[in-house]
């Protein structure tokens, strides 16, 4: 398993191909039995890294599991790649056997920040019945 968010993931990619290590490094990405990509769709992507997760995604297509979190619902995605042509070729196939899971509701961050242990406790006992 390996785990990433997508700008740094992104940014290992750039870094690879200035130093001419690109194929190795996007095997790098490719060959985990899973990879988890956190935080995508947060920023537009240039037109490099467009063409880097088409790269990675088509690679990782059929061949093992890919989990993409966002805070942007699966149909804004598209907006965010630099070449639409690559960005809907890579989400047609990323999506062709994929589960989406919709996560509604308040921040999870926000409810285990420090400070928010009693509304929890509270919210947990009124839930049950009370103490």
């Amino acid at each position: 398993m390996l785990f990433s968010r997508a700008d740094k993931l992104l940014a290992h990619l750039a870094r690879a191909r200035a130093d001419n290590s690109f194929e190795r490094e996007l095997r790098s990405w490719i060959t985990p039995d899973l990879l988890i990509i956190d935080d995508f769709a947060l920023k537009k992507l240039s037109s490099q890294a467009t063409s880097d997760l088409y790269d990675l995604l088509i690679e990782r297509h059929t061949r093992s599991s890919t989990i993409i979190t966002s805070d942007r619902a699966v149909d804004e995605w598209r907006a965010v790649f630099d070449e639409p042509m690559l960005g809907q070729s890579a989400l047609d196939r990323f999506c062709h056997r994929a589960h989406q899971f919709v996560i509604d509701g308040e921040s999870y961050r926000k409810r285990t920040a420090p400070g928010s242990v009693g509304k929890r406790a509270e919210s947990h006992d009124s839930d049950h019945g009370g103490a």
